[in-house]
């Protein structure tokens, strides 16, 4: 059994020894990856003059799947409006937008973390913040498959240029607060009248959850999004920098001068200019040797330009195994034809896309739902039954057209398959705008019975109206023939 020291030691060991893949993965998706392929020698040839062309796919991956999660409420079992108060907590800690910073931090680095717990000053709002995998590192229970331990380790600089290690503990029942001096020891923190630093909540179970990223069996940390793109992209970035730099060397038509020597290429001033230059629109030229017969004349002759093309299909056929392996649609490629695709067969290209938004769904609805039951056990104090079948409500994950979402509503709902706030949901509306439509279907039906009730029947009794009876006309008779 280790202790709280031995716990804090081993959690930022491993997470130093994982970080570095981690800003690996980050600087791909941030386009800042090194170059690839490259020959040595030829970079050294190029020094500074030749530069990386980024074709950044790994972001338009993680961009793509992220952009179709979005949170939308969270739902009591029996009840079929998100609950309020749920809602409020959500609110208040601004997950609105960290919900989306740590869905993309998970597509891109395997996993991010959310950390409960409670706010000063404010009792009934517990404090739920999300954390990047670079701070946060947690280890697994391999009995039960929970959080056994993690911790929160960031450095602190000052002004003067000094450093300062912090770190935050987390175990099942305690939380506590640590810092590291200069002479590399681990302290326990302490209040002004000289006492630990720690919250001991006796949860029963640590108050940190990972959001991860197509979590296995043996990995239940979840892996990259970017991992089946990387090597292409890294291919894609070398052979797009290859072609400028052959537009550097042979894409403009070279001259070669035969017969000429240094010492014909001078400025107006009389100095010396080099001939034998890399730039374009410069002349190659080389001095003739002189033998029996030759009468010293000279020669020029141009090289034919390079048509690049060979690097274009290469290009090419690396997008559409990107495609292929993360379940892209071909236009999100820049794919185009003279005929554009109808809305069918778009959203038929979609639907691997989809299927895979919606399978985080599912994944990271269970990981909220935890959240929001940390956050009750917090605020009340003790466990309630119904938290255990929470629901998470998402935003629709395809495409679909208005039109189409509207006629598929409506059938549904005239069939009586579905009730009228169901039909609101599939329709995409999110729950504030559902509840101001119920409230104002409430008014309606009020307005009605007290219609009713003060004997206006006119409005009630008045029919639809009837078009007027076409009246028969005798059919014209058939003219005569002489």
């Amino acid at each position: 059994m280790r202790t709280e020291l031995e716990w804090l030691k081993h959690l930022i060991r491993c997470h130093d020894k994982e970080k570095v893949d981690l800003q690996l993965l980050d600087s791909y998706y941030e386009g800042e990856q090194p170059l690839s392929y490259l020959a040595p020698e030829l970079q050294a040839e190029m020094d500074e003059r030749i530069r990386q062309v980024v074709v950044n796919w790994p972001q338009l991956v993680a961009d793509s799947i992220e952009e179709r999660l979005d949170v939308e409420g969270f739902r009591f079992p029996g009840e079929a409006e998100a609950d309020e108060e749920l809602w409020r907590i959500w609110q208040a800690n601004r997950l609105d937008a960290k919900s989306h910073q740590g869905h993309l931090d998970a597509l891109v680095m395997r996993r991010s973390y959310v950390i409960t717990g409670s706010r000063e000053g404010d009792e009934g709002t517990p404090l739920i913040t999300v954390e990047s995998a670079l701070d946060v590192h947690a280890e697994y229970d391999p009995q039960t498959g929970g959080v056994a331990a993690a911790v929160k380790h960031w450095c602190e600089e000052y002004a003067d240029g000094s450093k300062i290690d912090h770190a935050t503990l987390y175990l099942p029942d305690s939380t506590s607060w640590w810092t590291k001096d200069k002479t590399g020891t681990w302290s326990e923190d302490v209040d002004d009248a000289g006492e630990s630093r720690r919250d001991a909540h006796n949860l029963g179970e640590v108050p940190v959850v990972p959001l991860a990223n197509r979590a296995r069996l043996k990995k239940p940390g979840g892996v990259s999004e970017l991992q089946a793109v990387i090597s292409l992209s890294d291919a894609a970035c070398k052979i797009a920098t290859d072609m400028m730099v052959s537009a550097e060397y042979h894409a403009t038509p070279r001259r070669v001068a035969f017969g000429f020597g240094e010492e014909d290429f001078q400025d107006e001033q009389g100095r010396r200019i080099s001939a034998f230059s890399r730039i374009i629109g410069r002349v190659w030229a080389t001095e003739r040797r002189r033998g029996p017969g030759d009468d010293g004349g000279a020669d020029v002759v141009q090289f034919p330009e390079a048509q690049l093309k060979n690097f274009h299909d290469t290009l090419n056929q690396l997008a559409r195994l990107v495609a292929s392996m993360a379940g892209l649609p071909p236009h999100f490629l820049g794919y185009a034809t003279e005929n554009p695709a109808s809305a069918d067969a778009i959203r038929s290209s979609e639907s691997r896309l989809v299927k895979r938004a919606e399978r985080k769904q599912r994944e990271w609805g269970e990981a909220w739902e935890q959240v929001m039951r940390l956050a009750l056990r917090i605020r009340d104090g003790e466990w309630d039954p119904r938290v255990l079948s929470l629901e998470t409500i998402w935003r629709d994950a395809s495409t679909p057209t208005i039109a189409q979402k509207a006629d598929a509503a409506v059938k549904l709902h005239t069939a009586k398959i579905v009730p009228l706030r169901q039909t609101r949901e599939d329709m995409g509306y999110t729950q504030a705008q559902i509840k101001r439509m119920e409230e104002q279907d409430e008014a309606a039906a009020q307005s009605a019975m007290r219609r009713i009730l003060d004997g206006d029947f006119a409005a009630l009794e008045a029919g639809p109206k009837t078009l007027p009876e076409e009246v028969d006309e005798p059919a014209p008779e058939p003219a005569r023939t002489a």
